[in-house]
């Protein structure tokens, strides 16, 4: 009985440890989401009885286009897909074209997966950059016209865009805001979230961008969380009860079969 009841003893001391070690284990392999940028207010809500401060994000107002194939279109059209968005203009003698090389190898790492992500290119210069204008310079780099559009609009609504919405002159301070050109490519989730920017230029910025719109994708809405996250935290507390209840046990047993010795005795 001596060997049986050092046994139980082990057992409830390691099951706190295996514990431990599981949640260490799962957590340092833990996906890191990119994170929120730019929250428009703090709110507190009550939680479980505790109030707790819930942020804001600042979510992407809607905004109307007409993209290279002359069609109307805006970003409501783009519900549930993430965003990869840049600024450009088709007769751009520098960055532009260097940009729009390092985006379709974007769209060409997602082409098995079109319903994922959209690429959107906002003209700065609409007064220039015409439907047609548009279509050729699309044309030109041979691309997949359903899941990246190059769109022009009211040059107005676009600045005030780039400025307010995607915070663009934030995220670059060196961009001249009269006219917005910009060497980021802008990451938005399916909320219209600004998950980041990017680089255009960097390859390692690009390896990066790449790598956060399918980590984003398996991200869950907060509204329906994951059981077993939730339940997570709690498994070291768990396995101490466990193991307190197996030696709370044991010994109760022990006592009681010194008793019935004692009684007969």
């Amino acid at each position: 009985m001596k060997k049986k009841s050092t046994y139980a003893l082990l057992l409830a001391m390691l099951m706190p440890l295996c514990g431990y070690w599981i949640v260490k284990y799962y957590s340092k392999d833990a996906v890191h989401m990119p994170p929120h940028y730019f929250y428009d207010s703090i709110v507190v809500n009550k939680k479980r009885g505790k109030a707790v401060n819930d942020t804001l994000w600042h979510k992407v107002k809607n905004i109307s286009f007409t993209n290279q194939l002359g069609q109307k279109v805006s970003l409501d059209d783009l519900h549930g897909k993430i965003l990869v968005v840049d600024f450009f203009f088709s007769h751009c003698p520098s960055i532009c074209p260097g940009m729009a090389h390092a985006m379709k190898k974007l769209q060409k790492s997602f082409e098995q997966n079109p319903d994922i992500v959209q690429f959107l290119s906002i003209s700065i210069d609409p007064d220039h950059d015409s439907v047609p204008q548009l279509r050729e310079f699309a044309n030109r780099l041979n691309i997949n016209h359903d899941t990246w559009w190059f769109v022009t609009g009211n040059k107005k609504e676009i600045y005030d865009f780039a400025l307010q919405e995607m915070k663009a002159s934030i995220a670059d301070t060196e961009v001249d805001t009269a006219f917005i050109h910009t060497e980021n490519f802008f990451l938005l989730d399916t909320n219209r979230v600004i998950r980041g920017w990017y680089n255009g230029f960097d390859t390692l910025k690009q390896a990066e961008l790449a790598a956060a719109i399918p980590t984003i994708m398996l991200e869950r809405d907060k509204k329906s969380p994951s059981i077993f996250r939730e339940f997570i935290p709690y498994l070291p507390v768990i396995f101490v009860g466990i193991g307190l209840t197996i030696l709370a046990i044991n010994l109760l047993s022990k006592i009681k079969k010194k008793d019935d010795v004692n009684s007969i005795i």
